[in-house]
């Protein structure tokens, strides 16, 4: 939307730089907002979700598994979009 809001989680390398580079310029020459942030999370709130892993209610989908020497093929992997779940480098 012309006044809305730009909220980035994830995603490619490509279109993060982009947010990170062109969002603070656009901000100041529209009426969009473009903002980023940085999360640092409670331990207390790692511990509920480590619980919640190793009980099974909450089950992480891992679409791929790549090997450390794989490192550029699993990035060029998110960056086509394809991903359906997490990629893990293993």
């Amino acid at each position: 939307r012309p006044t809305g809001r730009y909220v980035f989680v994830g995603g490619p390398t490509r279109r993060f730089v982009t947010a990170l580079l062109a969002g603070p310029m656009l901000s100041m020459t529209g009426e969009q907002r473009f903002r980023t942030f940085m999360l640092n999370p409670a331990q207390d709130d790692l511990a509920f979700v480590m619980g919640l892993l190793e009980s099974g209610d909450v089950e992480p989908v891992i679409d791929r598994q790549y090997h450390l020497d794989e490192i550029p093929a699993a990035i060029q992997y998110l960056e086509a979009g394809r991903a359906t779940g997490k990629v893990v480098i293993v």
